[in-house]
Formats: C-alpha cells, sequence, structure tokens
C-alpha cells in the first residue's frame, strides 16, 4: 500500500515539474525568436514559433513572430496568413503593440492590393497615432486609388499640416487640385514638393502629367526623364515620355520608349505593360507597320480581351490577310501611297486626272470623266477625291476643310475615301452636300477592282 501511495506521489510530483517546466521554457523560447530574427537566424525563429503554434494554435504572440519571420526572409505571402491570423483573434496588448502590428500589416496589405483591408488599418492608425503624417498620406492614397478625391484631397491636406515638409503629400495635393483645374494652386503644391525634396521622384512624375495635359511637351520630356530616377515609377514615366513624343509626332523616339517600357516587366505581368503595347501598337500603325502593330494588339489580347479598343483593331486589321490590295494602301511607303491612289482613280472610277498630291494624312486628286471630250476645254468637270489612311476615323472639320478646297477647285463632286471610316459627326455635316463618303469596305473593292485589271 505504501508502495502504491509512492507511486500515486511521484507521478504528481513528475506532473507538476513538467508544469513548471513548460512554464519557465515556453517563455524563454518565444522570447528567444525576436533576438533570432533580428540577427538573422529566420529558420531557427521560424522552427520555434511553428513548434509553439503546433502545442497551441491560439498562441498568437508566435503567430505575430512567425510572420515576422516571414517578411524577413521576403516570403510575405505567408506572413499575410500569420498575420491575419493575428488581425482577426488577437487580444493586443499581450505582448503585441497594436501600433506595430497594424503599421506591418497595412504594408503587406498594400503589397497584395487589398485596399480596403488596408483602408481600414490605416483609418485605425489614424487614431492611435493621430500626430502622424505618414497614416493620413497612405489613408489619402488609397483613397485616390478609389477615385474618391474629395476624401482623399482631406487626408493628404491633414497630413500636410502635420507634417509641412512632407513633399509627397504636396505633389498628391497638387496632382487633386490640377484634376479640378485649379492650375495655379496645382502648380504651386509641385513646386513646394520639388523645392522641399528634390530627390523624390514621384514629384516630377505629377509635374509631367501637368506640364503634358498643358501642352508644355518639352517640359514634359524633361520632367519624366527626372521621375525615371524612381524605381517604382520607372516604367510608367518611361510611357509617359515616350507618349510626349507620340503626341509630338516623333514617332521613332515613342518607340524607343515604348520599347524599352516592355523590356523592363521581365516576367510580363505588370498592368502598365499593356498600356506601353497598346501605345506602341499606335506608332507602328501611324507608321504603315501594320503587322507588327496586330502582333502587339495580339498580346494584349491575351492578357485582356477587353483593354480598350484592342478587340475592334484586331476586327479591322483581319482582312489584310485575305486582301493583298488592302494590305498595300495601309502598309506601303509615303511615296508609293499616291501611285495606288492615282491607280484606283483611273482603273477602279474611270476618271482622267488631272492632279495627284500626296499629303501628311493621305493623297488628294483631281479627275473628269474619260467620256467627256470636252476635259481639255477650260471649263471641266472637276471631281475631287481625297483618300485618308490615318488610324483615326475622319472629323467634321476635315470634311469643313475638304469642302473648302472642293470649292477652290470649282469641283461638282467629291468622293473621300477612309480606310479607318467617319465619325458620327463628319456623317452628319456630310449630308445633303456634294460630297460622299466611302468607308473601308467600299474602298477595298475599289482597290480590288483597279488591281485586277
Amino acid at each position: 500500500m505504501f508502495i502504491i501511495i509512492l507511486a500515486i506521489a511521484a507521478v504528481v510530483i513528475i506532473s507538476l515539474i513538467i508544469v513548471i517546466l513548460k512554464t519557465i521554457v515556453s517563455p524563454k523560447k518565444i522570447d528567444a525568436i525576436p533576438r533570432l530574427i533580428k540577427q538573422g537566424k529566420t529558420q531557427n525563429a521560424i522552427k520555434i514559433a511553428k513548434q509553439l503554434i503546433a502545442k497551441d494554435q491560439k498562441n498568437y504572440l508566435a503567430h505575430y513572430y512567425l510572420g515576422k519571420a516571414y517578411i524577413k526572409e521576403n516570403r510575405t505571402e505567408l506572413a499575410v496568413i500569420e498575420y491575419k491570423n493575428v488581425n482577426d483573434n488577437a487580444l493586443f496588448g499581450e505582448g503585441i503593440n497594436e501600433l506595430t502590428f497594424r503599421s506591418e500589416y497595412s504594408q503587406l496589405l498594400l503589397k497584395y492590393n487589398q485596399q480596403n483591408e488596408a483602408l481600414k488599418n490605416f483609418l485605425l492608425l489614424t487614431k492611435l497615432d493621430p500626430q502622424n503624417a505618414e497614416n493620413f498620406y497612405q489613408v489619402g492614397r488609397i483613397y485616390e486609388d478609389q477615385n474618391r478625391y474629395d476624401l482623399a484631397l482631406g487626408f493628404m491636406q491633414k497630413c500636410a499640416m502635420i507634417d509641412k515638409r512632407h513633399a509627397k503629400a504636396h505633389a498628391e495635393i497638387g496632382l487633386m487640385l490640377y484634376r479640378t483645374k485649379q492650375f495655379n494652386e496645382a502648380k504651386k503644391e509641385i513646386d513646394m514638393a520639388i523645392k522641399l525634396s528634390p530627390e523624390t521622384y514621384t514629384s516630377y512624375y505629377y509635374l509631367g502629367k501637368i506640364l503634358k495635359d498643358a501642352k508644355d511637351l518639352q517640359g514634359a520630356i524633361k520632367s519624366f526623364e527626372k521621375a525615371q530616377r524612381d524605381p517604382e515609377l520607372k516604367q510608367k514615366a518611361i510611357i509617359e515620355h515616350g507618349s510626349c513624343y507620340m503626341i509630338a509626332g516623333r514617332i521613332d523616339n515613342a518607340l524607343v520608349d515604348f520599347q524599352r517600357a516592355i523590356e523592363l516587366d521581365k516576367e510580363g505581368t505588370q498592368s502598365e505593360t499593356l498600356y506601353a503595347r497598346y501605345f506602341l501598337a499606335a506608332c507602328y500603325e501611324k507608321s504603315r507597320k501594320i503587322d507588327k502593330a496586330i502582333e502587339q494588339w495580339e498580346a494584349i489580347y491575351k492578357r485582356n480581351k477587353s483593354f480598350r479598343d484592342v478587340s475592334a483593331k484586331l476586327s479591322e486589321y483581319k482582312d489584310l490577310q485575305a486582301n493583298d490590295y488592302l494590305k498595300d494602301y495601309l502598309t506601303c511607303s509615303n511615296e508609293e501611297f499616291p501611285y495606288i491612289c492615282k491607280n484606283a482613280v483611273i482603273k477602279g472610277i474611270g476618271l482622267q486626272v488631272l492632279s495627284c498630291d500626296q499629303k501628311k494624312w493621305g493623297c488628294q486628286i483631281t479627275g473628269v470623266n474619260k467620256s467627256d471630250e470636252s476635259w481639255m476645254a477650260v471649263r471641266k468637270q472637276v471631281v475631287f477625291i481625297r483618300f485618308y489612311r490615318e488610324p483615326d476615323p475622319v472629323e467634321e472639320a476635315q470634311i469643313h476643310e475638304a469642302l473648302d478646297e472642293m470649292k477652290t477647285l470649282n469641283s461638282v463632286k467629291s468622293f473621300l475615301f477612309s480606310s479607318s471610316g467617319f465619325n458620327t459627326a463628319a456623317k452628319r455635316f456630310a449630308e445633303n452636300r456634294p460630297v460622299e463618303l466611302i468607308e473601308k469596305q467600299k474602298l477595298e473593292a475599289l482597290l480590288s477592282k483597279a488591281g485586277d485589271k
């Protein structure tokens, strides 16, 4: 009997010793994790944190440290899972500082584009740490991304009030004021941002946007060149730089920029790359390199079938494979183009050509009916013809200008051909006037008729 009592006592004592050891050893283990992380021994830290979590799934301090170790190893996709677990379940103050945690968690959420969750955390941070201007800035940025500009502007202005030297806030305020056409105030804010921090290259990006819209392309180009020094903005700044060249008609320079922007995205996953490809295709289209433009549109369509008008562009040019005459019309050099148009007028329409002039938008021809024996006479019944091959539809102003030219030449009738069609205003204006608008399908038939003869 005595032996039995002694055995029970031994078991109780051993159990108590185990419990005491656990209470002593576990805190030591968990206290070691932040030290290991700081020393760069993240694998040891992760191992200990996982051991503690295996024993107690509700050990949220261990979850938190595990997340911190993952961040140190740049395994942020795992870190965000641990931080979410802490956010949803932990009672702050029990070893986890809420202010520090929410600052870290918010940045993780932004990295994975979880804007609404990030916004909740940053809004809490503005209450927990109301003198920290950066929290107000981040709230403003998220509202701005969500196109809620009234709220965004308020938080950005609050940020600038707390920290008058917050260059990025001044730059954002400038951009938002510019959007609401408060140009003078916008420029002041951007200039302030650059004065405060000449090496904050995001400010030059916003300045470039303002100058570009104000048609100061040279100034915008210089600003976007400086903005390219910001690694996060580099691709966007290059694209904007190229778009300035494109607006200025310097297509070769624009091509170089858009190709550079595409090459920066080694994995081809950035959304900005789609814009670079789109503008590159536009440059190829203007340069009559339609096959290369189609390659870019197809690459965009593969990633995003609803991106801008890419689907329409591919549909518009699908006939090129089947009709060599239309392909020649669209892709031939500027020197060759008048000969194609002249041939179409002679063989397709049956007119005697009086003049044939190359224009920046295409070709202008005057002619008379071959069957009219009086065509050599002083008073000719002149027919006025234009062939457009610009990538954009012909606008109303171009119809006005064509009719004025027609009157100058004493023409009785005019035909305007366009491979890209005519916009609604142009069609409406042409009604009941001596001008016939002829779109791609009939143009294609005319070219085929002329080519087959």
